[in-house]
């Protein structure tokens, strides 16, 4: 009866290597205890929300909630699609597609985390990847967009591999200090279309109607 009345949780991109689905609750605690075991290095901050400097047990609650939060208040118009990333049906981390008026815009953002057990093995590509491919070949999206710290190296080297380009900065306050953001940009023309061996979308017609398509 979900299927009927949220065919969101039907939806699935699945990849060589992964499959990104939206979670149920027991995979969504499993992905809560990965981020309470740590997404990152010690000393390291990546987001300009900063979850990750929580308690483990709150870390894994903020998750939680915030995967609720957001689905709880999707609307056409302000969307955010949570995603948990699963190798082998074992979870690994989430990524994020969302919009704002995307039927007028045509505009997406990404945000993502893995568990530091599963850093540097191009899973953060590989699934970042496929979310572009369903923005772009799948939603209709005409630019995709994103902010990195220009300190993080790794996003900086995922956002650069996958073609985007430097569209400005930001800048904002966390902790007390002053932090700035590349502001990084992907264009539909500049995206090379994905080899359907490579990216299996399921799902989406059901869906379309809540993307505003």
């Amino acid at each position: 009866m979900l299927n009927r009345f949220w065919p969101l949780v039907q939806l699935k991109l699945v990849t060589k290597r992964l499959e990104l689905r939206v979670p149920n609750d027991d995979e969504l605690s499993e992905l809560a205890q990965i981020a309470a075991e740590g997404v990152h290095e010690q000393g390291e901050r990546p987001f300009l929300t900063p979850w990750t400097g929580l308690p483990p047990e709150q870390r894994a609650l903020h998750v939680i909630q915030q995967h609720w939060s957001r689905r709880g208040a999707w609307c056409v118009e302000d969307w955010a699609l949570e995603m948990g990333v699963f190798r082998e049906g074992e979870p690994v981390g989430m990524v994020t597609l969302k919009a704002r008026n995307f039927p007028v815009l045509r505009e997406v953002k990404t945000e993502s985390w893995l568990g530091l057990d599963f850093h540097r093995q191009g899973i953060g590509t590989e699934a970042r990847r496929a979310l572009l491919s369903f923005a772009f070949e799948g939603l209709g999206a005409v630019t995709a967009l994103t902010e990195v710290f220009q300190e993080n190296v790794g996003s900086q080297g995922v956002s650069r591999r996958l073609g985007y380009r430097h569209d400005g900065i930001s800048r904002d306050v966390l902790d007390g200090e002053v932090v700035i953001s590349d502001r990084l940009r992907l264009d539909a023309s500049d995206w090379v279309p994905s080899d359907p061996a490579d990216l299996v979308v399921t799902g989406l017609v059901e869906a379309r109607q809540f993307f505003g398509i």
